[in-house]
């Protein structure tokens, strides 16, 4: 056989380790049978520092430094409100009973928020000489801003909504909240009166989407009028009061090219996804908590064809296609009695009676992923979802287990050949250390060999180094390999224009 064309490799056989040294270093081992063998080798190059395989002196103590500053770091969990916002809220907590008597709260919620704000401003001036208090008219402007947010907005938490560098907002019982604004959290200066203020505007909250929290159903899902979206947990199970997570989502739609010009991905991979979300591609959509895997599906769903008829599927309403054609669908969680739920499954079940070109999963949990794999089989291509896993590979793990979860009696390897027969790419979505969102994988599902799913890499993100300001650095590195579903791009006659983006 030789060195001939059916010659092939030898598997586990060990390739030789070789010293920094390399050639050197062998020959000197082979003199020398009994001399110690060089640490790092071919495979695992010494690190910085010479021979010994220890790092710089100076880089192990800016380590050893910076973890002693985290151990004795001392943590402050109070914020404490500015001058001029405290007397507001201080003359506010005066004005707000005596408000009251004189309001009808019916009446006034029929108003809109400038109708209300001339009918207070005389009320608001009788009430301030009643207490014997003087405002010049900025103050009085600020004292009518909060009592209208406190009777028809959500109280102290209006001002953090309408901060549009604010993107998520944590409110952990009456005394404190944490903002996150460009990927980093920090301490607001929000406070709450009590734990029953708090509870009352987590109460209109998600009564507004008809949904109710209390001590019988203390967890709630719901979403703001902007499609932020809200999570509500109350004691008993949250210790601390009513906790209230509010995820926003930018007013302006998101686009691939945005995500690119935000450094989350490169040219071509921004290229790659046009083409897949244009190409009528089965898309999964994979991240962690706060990756980024809704705002990557909304901008991917700028690519749909606007004559295609598009259902979208979610627990709480939170995607925001920017297609014409497109109708979305809300799971409904049990009433007092504990009936009447009706689940993703049941919606994906029933879209299928819906003519729709695509299904849209905002994102799958259990067993509702077999029938989104069956409704990706049956005519529905370029259907997307999204799902938490931290790799490609995990995420088809992920998707295997979510339909063990269920009561289908299928042997397993039935259900991984339904998701390499269905799913054409993975996107990865990650959250770096620093704050930074970035699209880290582009996977292809080939198919099944034996009982494995076998993928192929298009794209990945290599981290580099990190600035002295903690900003990571790294670069997105194409594969160069034949993308496989190269076919599905030729029938939309993008077949040219994809293997010049992947190779």
């Amino acid at each position: 056989m030789g060195g001939g064309q059916g010659a092939r490799p030898a598997f586990g056989v060990a390739k030789p380790l070789k010293g920094g040294g390399q050639d050197k270093a062998a020959s000197s081992q082979a003199n020398a049978p009994n001399q110690a063998p060089i640490p790092g080798g071919e495979q695992f190059p010494p690190l910085p520092g010479g021979d010994t395989g220890a790092p710089p002196k100076h880089l192990r103590d800016d380590a050893m430094t910076r973890l002693a500053d985290r151990a004795n770091a001392v943590v402050d969990n109070q914020s404490e409100q500015g001058g001029f916002e405290a007397s507001i809220h201080k003359i506010k907590e005066q004005v707000l009973p005596r408000l009251l008597e004189r309001v009808d709260p019916e009446a006034a919620a029929t108003l809109t928020k400038d109708e209300l704000s001339e009918e207070f401003r005389p009320i608001v001036m009788e009430v301030l000489a009643e207490l014997k208090i003087t405002f010049n008219r900025r103050e009085q402007f600020a004292l009518e801003k909060v009592l209208i947010d406190e009777l028809l907005g959500f109280g102290p938490l209006e001002e953090l909504l309408n901060d549009p560098d604010v993107s998520d907002i944590m409110v952990n019982g009456p005394n404190q909240t944490y903002i996150e604004k460009k990927g980093k959290l920090q301490l607001a200066s929000t406070k709450f009166r009590d734990e029953q203020h708090l509870f009352q505007i987590a109460q209109r909250i998600v009564n507004q989407v008809g949904r109710r929290v209390d001590q019988t159903t203390p967890l709630a899902d719901a979403r703001l009028k902007d499609g932020s979206r809200v999570n509500v947990i109350v004691p008993p199970l949250s210790l601390r009061g009513t906790a209230i997570s509010i995820r926003k989502f930018s007013e302006k739609p998101i686009t691939i090219d945005m995500l690119k010009d935000f450094g989350s991905m490169s040219e071509k991979m921004a290229t790659c996804l046009k083409i897949a979300g244009a190409c009528r591609m089965n898309v999964v959509i994979s991240g962690g908590t706060g990756s980024g895997k809704t705002t990557m599906l909304n901008a991917l769903s700028k690519m749909i064809d606007p004559g295609e008829r598009v259902l979208t599927i979610e627990d709480a309403a939170e995607l925001r296609l920017q297609q014409p054609h497109w109708l979305p669908l809300e799971t409904r969680p049990p009433n007092l009695e504990g009936q009447g739920a009706i689940t993703i499954g049941d919606l994906v079940k029933n879209a299928l009676r819906m003519r729709p070109d695509r299904i849209i999963l905002g994102e799958i949990r259990g067993a509702e992923c077999f029938d989104l794999l069956a409704a990706m089989n049956t005519g529905h291509d370029g259907s997307m979802c999204t799902l938490h896993a931290n790799s490609p590979r995990e995420c088809l793990g992920r998707m295997e287990n979510m339909i063990l979860m269920g009561d289908i009696k299928i042997p397993k390897e039935a259900i991984s050949r339904q998701i390499a027969e269905s799913v054409d790419l993975i996107v990865q979505v990650k959250r770096l250390r620093d704050g930074s969102r970035r699209t880290t994988n582009i996977t292809e599902v080939i198919g099944m060999e034996g009982d494995v799913i076998v993928t192929q890499e298009l794209f990945k993100f290599e981290y580099l180094d990190e600035t002295d300001d903690g900003k990571i650095l790294g670069e997105f590195r194409a594969s160069g390999l034949r993308p496989y579903t190269l076919e599905k791009a030729r029938q939309f006659g993008f077949d040219q224009a994809y293997l010049e983006a992947c190779l």
